[in-house]
């Protein structure tokens, strides 16, 4: 197993406001839910959390948007701010702030569009900010396709740099396999097609800023 750990940052850039600000605001609403009674957990989950099924009658619309910011667990909380902390950051320091957080938030109600496209009928919720983070990884690799990420080897306690577009082309083929494996599979688990939805829409969004990509200057 491998997941990255950092990657070269742009000189004289945007300040990563947003970027921050959503790790801090995950991990806050993830510290609230972790503190109520299992019962309440549950009721607050099925509040927020995004339910395809209720969704596909018109109902808890808003569940759009708050469902990025629930989780389900530490390990799962972790895993996506981890891979925000490491590739969000270049995208807002390249289209500014204010860009961003649009970009973040209409990425995260694609990708759970998506989700909820392929599961109708689901009464499972979705919860996550990975759909969101992934339209960040589809803008990456368009911006900054030989950008170096820094990838953590758990096997052989070890890290080693790799371009992003080997390591972003395998992880949306991974996930685009994954997805289509679980395709009339009724069962809770990992939104594959909320990450294909919001990686294409990041693909997608990065095309319009990679010319001013190009200009930006990383650090060594």
């Amino acid at each position: 197993m491998f997941f990255p750990i950092g990657d070269a940052n742009i000189k004289h850039g945007h300040k990563a406001f947003f970027t921050y600000l959503i790790i801090a605001a995950n991990i806050a609403v993830f510290a609230m839910q972790f503190m109520m009674p299992n019962d309440l957990q549950q009721r607050f989950v099925m509040d927020y959390g995004c339910i395809p099924n209720e969704l596909m009658q018109f109902k808890q619309w808003h569940t759009v948007i708050t469902s990025m910011f629930l989780h389900g667990g530490v390990m799962h909380l972790l895993g996506n701010m981890l891979f925000m902390w490491v590739f969000a950051d270049n995208i807002e320091a390249t289209i500014g702030n204010f860009k961003f957080l649009l970009f973040y938030l209409a990425g995260g109600v694609v990708a759970t569009l998506t989700h909820v496209f392929f599961n109708a009928g689901s009464e499972v919720p979705c919860v996550g900010a990975s759909g969101a983070i992934a339209a960040c990884l589809g803008a990456y690799l368009v911006m900054f396709p030989h950008s170096k990420i820094k990838i953590f080897f758990i096997l052989f306690l070890t890290s080693f740099n790799v371009s992003a577009i080997y390591f972003l082309g395998f992880w949306i083929v991974q996930q685009f396999m994954s997805g289509v494996g679980s395709l009339g599979v009724a069962t809770a688990g990992v939104a594959y097609w909320a990450h294909i939805g919001g990686f294409v829409f990041g693909v997608c969004g990065g095309f319009f800023y990679r010319a001013q990509a190009k200009k930006m200057t990383f650090h060594p």
